[in-house]
């Protein structure tokens, strides 16, 4: 059972309902797609705090539509922080947002295992050993930082360490919180569970 219960939408406030409804515009436009799974636990829980979910979930917007990083990137380093921060409901959510991106099923598997999978391409293990060192040491090392610094540009050097650590916060408050997973997530949980 959470600890923080969500609210049913009927019980937002006009405050909250205003701004997911013009946040989903904003951001998604045509691409509303009322299939996706539409973490109704996690927004319910936001729904009890909206002032903090208006800014959180303002920034975040950057971080899932006006990154300078693909999509694909981005969900690597998703996935690589709900993994290692044991998120559960994290993972299930950005797994369909994965599989848009391209990555294929075994690519998300292989997620799990980390930078150290032959497989990668280098840029892609040094974006997922980034994500592993800030959320072990808070700092990209030296090496790692030299790697990334040869593919990518400032800016998305920026929105790299403000994705992990933005997920890497969601997955503390997911779990804090003891945010259920929604029926229509259950079938992305990690095993199905």
């Amino acid at each position: 059972m959470a600890r923080i219960s969500p609210l049913a939408k009927a019980d937002w406030s006009a405050e909250m309902t205003t701004f997911i409804d013009g946040f989903r515009t904003a951001v998604l436009g045509d691409a509303v797609n009322d299939d996706r799974p539409a973490g109704a636990n996690l927004l319910g829980t936001f729904a009890r705090h909206p002032a903090l979910a208006k800014a959180f979930l303002t920034f975040n917007g950057h971080l899932l539509y006006g990154s300078t990083l693909s999509a694909r990137q981005r969900e690597l380093l998703v996935l690589r922080v709900a993994t290692v921060q044991q998120s559960d409901y994290e993972w299930a959510q950005h797994v369909s947002l994965a599989e848009d991106a391209g990555l294929r099923p075994e690519e998300i598997a292989r997620i799990v295992k980390g930078p150290q999978a032959p497989e990668w391409s280098s840029a892609e293990r040094s974006l997922l050993a980034a994500a592993d060192e800030l959320l072990a040491d808070g700092v990209v090392s030296g090496d790692t930082w030299r790697d990334l610094a040869r593919e990518f540009t400032d800016q998305q050097l920026m929105d790299l360490v403000f994705t992990v650590g933005t997920y890497g916060l969601m997955a503390m408050a997911l779990r804090s919180f003891d945010v259920t997973p929604d029926p229509d997530l259950v079938r992305y949980l990690p095993g199905g569970r």
